[in-house]
């Protein structure tokens, strides 16, 4: 039973490190969804240029987006008229990092690393784009739609979201990005990453990776090696790291995890294939490769010279490493206001999590007059993929509204004269599969 006990004094300490820095970074997330919509992004976006890249490597680094949700978006800006390195560039840097997971490394990592994280993942943004720019032949933009009206064709990150209602003021639709529809959407992975710390700092003894694996670049090529493949969030990936770092992996090792981890996974670079072919999926996969390992040695570089304060890193280890050997007979507790934060953030993430039903009449709502197509779509994952695949279908000619579940993995689409073929293509131009049901 003891270490039970310790479990869970590891898994809450670690919890309560990160509750007030990622409730924080929830509403800055929650801001950032109404001031910055993907038409404006977009309209910033679009064309060639190596002042393209910068601008989407910067535009997608405070983005709250994972690798999942990032896909559709980027394939959207490129449907819109943004080029290959752009839109490159985008992809790169957006999952590796946001305002949720930078509020998060500060609190568990430190400082230091909350500061190299962003940097990180702006400059692999900035390197892959160029790559993509120069060897893909990004002279090959999409086309980019007729300015004709459509209906509902305008959906922002927080007002086309699932229970959000048009015309709301925009401080509650930010604290309904921030507090329901984010959590809603990495919540499940948060709590799988707190619970992962809580078991290596529980099972694992201090400091036995670094005498398994030892020093160097091998440790480094095996935490990219876990990464790569792996479906984690940039900030459900934060508490990973700081159990790793506690089970004597080097920070420079534990942040070639958290460039690796988000950037990439294996259902993210097989629609990158797709929407931007097998070159630049090639490009970014090495990019994600050389830029995290470059990362990841120079970051150990500068603490084994003694360029860096102690109180600059990994401020959290200490309290885990004494939940995790259960000084003195318990677990050190943390303050009060990381206890109340806490339990705040449980309940935010309760009532994200919590099954929720709609009306039956918002199922069935079809105008007598109007067409109605009903798709099976398969891959998605979060409330990003929902976005956009909205937009996309709400775009399409005839359409006066398109609703999207993710749930149950399908969408209805209703409008006059639609087209099923065209309907499909535009799913598939996301990096979607979907089949009529009708």
């Amino acid at each position: 039973m003891d270490w039970i006990v310790t479990f869970v004094a590891a898994s809450w300490s670690v919890f309560g490190a990160m509750a007030p820095y990622l409730l924080l970074g929830f509403f800055v997330a929650g801001l950032l969804s109404v001031v910055i919509s993907p038409e404006w992004v977009e309209r910033h976006l679009g064309g060639n240029g190596l002042g393209q890249v910068v601008k989407a490597s910067l535009f997608g680094v405070p983005l709250p987006l994972c690798s999942c949700g990032v896909i559709p978006v980027a394939a959207s800006l490129h449907r819109h008229g943004a080029g290959k390195g752009a839109t490159t560039a985008f992809l790169l840097s957006t999952p590796q990092t946001g305002v949720d997971s930078i509020a998060v490394t500060y609190a568990l990592l430190g400082p230091f690393l909350a500061v190299v994280r962003p940097v990180a993942a702006f400059v692999t943004g900035i390197f892959g784009g160029g790559l993509v720019q120069a060897f893909n032949g990004d002279g090959e933009v999409a086309d980019v739609p007729t300015d004709e009206p459509v209906a509902d064709a305008c959906c922002t990150s927080a007002s086309c979201d699932e229970g959000t209602e048009p015309g709301r003021p925009k401080i509650v639709e930010a604290l309904h990005y921030g507090l329901v529809v984010l959590p809603r959407d990495i919540g499940k992975a948060l709590v799988y990453g707190v619970v992962i710390s809580g078991l290596i700092a529980t099972v694992v003894a201090p400091q036995a990776l670094e005498s398994t694996l030892g020093g160097g670049l091998w440790p480094m090529l095996a935490a990219m090696a876990i990464g790569i493949p792996l479906y984690v969030c940039a900030t459900a990936s934060t508490p990973i790291a700081l159990g790793l770092i506690h089970a004597g992996l080097s920070p420079g090792a534990a942040l070639v995890f958290l460039i690796s981890g988000p950037a990439t996974n294996s259902a993210a670079l097989t629609t990158l294939w797709k929407v931007l072919g097998r070159r630049a999926a090639i490009l970014y996969l090495v990019t994600v490769a050389v830029a995290s390992l470059a990362t990841g040695l120079a970051v150990d570089g500068l603490i084994n010279a003694g360029g860096l304060p102690e109180s600059a890193l990994v401020p959290a280890a200490s309290a885990v490493q004494e939940a995790a050997g259960h000084v003195h007979g318990e677990a050190a507790p943390g303050s009060w206001f990381e206890a109340l934060s806490a339990v705040a953030l449980l309940l935010v993430l309760g009532n994200a999590l919590r099954p929720r039903r709609r009306a039956e009449e918002e199922r069935t709502r079809v105008n007598d007059e109007e067409q109605s197509v009903n798709l099976k779509i398969e891959g998605m994952r979060c409330n990003g993929c929902v976005q956009s695949l909205r937009r996309a279908l709400s775009e399409i000619s005839g359409v006066t509204s398109a609703d999207v579940w993710l749930d149950e993995g399908r969408a209805q689409i209703r409008g006059n004269g639609l087209s099923t073929k065209e309907l499909i293509e535009a799913v598939a131009s996301l990096g979607f599969e979907a089949r009529s049901t009708t």
